[in-house]
C-alpha cells in the first residue's frame, strides 16, 4: 500500500513537470502535495507507535487520497491530462483506496 503511494506521487510529479508554468503553479502544485501527503500521512502513522494514532493518519491519507482525485479531475476538466492518463490514475486510485480501508481495519478496534 505504501509502495503503490510512493508510485503513484513519483508519477504525478513526472506528469506535472512536463505542464505550462500557469498549470504547474496551481493545479501541479496542489496534485503533487496531495499525492505526496498518502504516503507521507501511512509513514507518519506507523511511526507513532499507538493503534489511534495509526488509525488517524491513515484517516488522513484517506482524505488526501480523495483530495488527489479531486485535483486529477482538474487536470482533466482543464485538458492537462488526456483520457489514457485519468484512466491510468483512476485504477491507481480506486486500487489504493480499497487498501487503506482494509488496513484501517486491521490496525487495531476503533473508539466506541
Amino acid at each position: 500500500m505504501y509502495r503503490l503511494a510512493e508510485r503513484l506521487a513519483d508519477s504525478i510529479w513526472d506528469l506535472v513537470l512536463t505542464w505550462p508554468n500557469v498549470a504547474r503553479d496551481t493545479v501541479g502544485k496542489q496534485v503533487i502535495r496531495s499525492a505526496d501527503s498518502i504516503g507521507a500521512n501511512i509513514a507518519e502513522g506507523s511511526g507513532r507507535g499507538t493503534y489511534q494514532d495509526n488509525r488517524r493518519f491513515v484517516r488522513m491519507a484517506r482524505g488526501s487520497l480523495y483530495e488527489t482525485t479531486h485535483w486529477l479531475r482538474r487536470a482533466y476538466r482543464r485538458k492537462l491530462l488526456g483520457k489514457p492518463d485519468i484512466d491510468r490514475y483512476t485504477t491507481n486510485l480506486d486500487d489504493l483506496g480499497p487498501r487503506l480501508n482494509a488496513y484501517l481495519k486491521s490496525i487495531g478496534p476503533s473508539k466506541s
